[in-house]
């Protein structure tokens, strides 16, 4: 399961209308190898969901992740911060052992 913060959805919401997205085009959570920590996180739009995909919702929001993927992400929060600190999405990840500096990239 991923939780989505209020803020997060907000985002998801306008940058969907901003990008002329459709209705079916879903957020896809994977996570990639590389990064200072070993693997990173990567977001994206997706409208194709694979018969691999887990399919979660919160807050009105369908997000697919791969299997392997769901080994590193189960228990995450999607964050947006939009303030002085840096501005874009986080993720808030109990099962990271270490983050880096940019919170872009974790270990396990």
């Amino acid at each position: 399961m991923i939780i989505v913060t209020d803020k997060a959805k907000q985002r998801i919401l306008d940058l969907k209308k901003e990008e002329g997205r459709q209705e079916n085009d879903n957020i896809r959570v994977s996570v990639k190898g590389g990064g200072c920590s070993g693997l990173m996180y990567n977001l994206d739009f997706d409208a194709n969901i694979t018969e691999t995909d887990h399919v979660f919702e919160d807050k009105g929001i369908k997000i697919l992740v791969d299997r392997k993927s769901l080994l590193y992400l189960a228990g995450t929060v999607l964050e947006f911060s939009d303030g002085l600190n840096g501005k874009g999405f986080q993720f808030v990840n109990p099962n990271a052992s270490r983050t880096c500096g940019c919170g872009e990239s974790f270990s396990v």
